[in-house]
């Protein structure tokens, strides 16, 4: 069975052995999502904010390459987590040449054809699977940008008779969330138990577990690691559980593997994993005043003086990045480093 299509596969695995939790949908779903293709651009299924504009990477390039100076400029190695086409990891190492600062580059990427595409864009880089095999011999500057909310969610749903793990069963082919064993409230935060009926509560231990590793590395080795994502500070009531095809929502339950499964990140709650690890956390702040307090804005007046041919467009690019009505507000920036590091630019 291991040749038949993913919904076949799974359609079976639920008629043999009973409803799967969303994380076990989710994970599979985007496993075989991102192994099968590059989804990124107009022709894809989604645009990240590198693909926006060169400005997103040379901006962050900057912020690692000011933060490594004040640190003392110690050996480090640039990690980037989930690097799609490698286009950030370009640009922020052409940014942070100009100031000294050139770093073996280290990838955490499983898609055989998203490394195909990075290899072209960063020669020379090294591939991980996972963060357990990244460099312990030096400092990390880690950047995770859309990384964690494609990582596997769990639901739990508040019914008349208590709190559920939310599951997908199958019928025909048609994947559906139900209401699956109930599950005692005091796994729950106690401001949440008491929520209304149909209430949904959103758990990744997959992303925690990421960050507590992380922040173990960062502490004993030196360095810091940034996350931009949309997502929010909870943990919160809310179903963020959706699907992208081609640039539009679609049902995040049909046709599982033909198209990105996300959820909203929250921010707070990888933030109280980091500090459980000894790190110190920065943030939440907004995307959109992050790059505004890195420059964005004499960034896009230089490139508009270099082609002003492509004002319009460069002015359009800065909006849509920091605008409050496009990702501004939405996508959020948390900052993790070492004790002794200094404080990050941007997260005053």
């Amino acid at each position: 069975m291991t040749d038949a299509p993913l919904p076949d596969r799974l359609a079976r695995a639920i008629t043999l052995a009973g409803p799967i939790p969303i994380a076990h949908f989710m994970g599979a779903a985007n496993a075989h999502y991102y192994a099968t293709r590059d989804p990124l651009g107009a022709a894809g299924d989604f645009t990240t904010a590198p693909e926006i504009s060169q400005m997103f990477g040379e901006l962050i390039g900057l912020w690692c390459a000011d933060l490594w100076d004040r640190a003392g400029r110690p050996d480090i190695a640039w990690v980037e987590l989930g690097p799609g086409r490698g286009t950030l990891a370009a640009d922020a190492l052409r940014a942070m040449a100009t100031i000294g600062l050139k770093p073996p580059v280290h990838f955490v990427e499983t898609s055989p054809v998203l490394r195909a595409a990075q290899a072209e864009r960063v020669p020379g880089a090294t591939w991980h699977d996972s963060v357990s095999t990244l460099p312990d011999d030096r400092a990390l500057i880690v950047i995770a940008n859309e990384f964690f909310d494609a990582l596997p969610i769990h639901q739990l749903v508040r019914t008349i008779g208590g709190w559920h793990e939310r599951l997908v069963a199958c019928q025909d082919l048609l994947f559906l969330p139900i209401a699956g064993k109930q599950v005692p409230e005091t796994i729950l935060p106690p401001h949440l138990r008491e929520a209304p009926p149909g209430s949904i509560v959103e758990t990744s231990p997959a992303s925690v577990a990421i960050v507590r590793d992380l922040a173990q590395r960062i502490v004993a080795q030196g360095g810091a690691a940034l996350v931009i994502d949309y997502g929010y500070e909870g943990p919160a009531v809310g179903d963020t559980l959706q699907a992208m095809r081609a640039h539009g929502f679609v049902n995040p339950f049909d046709n599982p593997g033909e198209h990105d499964l996300t959820a909203h990140v929250d921010l707070a709650t990888l933030a109280a994993a980091a500090q459980s690890e000894s790190a110190a956390r920065f943030g939440p702040v907004d995307q959109g005043a992050l790059l505004v307090t890195l420059g964005v804005a004499a960034r896009a007046a230089a490139l508009s003086a270099a082609a002003p041919g492509r004002a319009a467009g460069i002015a359009a690019d800065r909006d849509r990045l920091i605008g409050p009505e496009a990702m501004g507000t939405l996508f959020k920036a948390l900052a993790v480093t070492a004790p002794a590091w200094p404080a990050p630019a941007g997260f005053a």
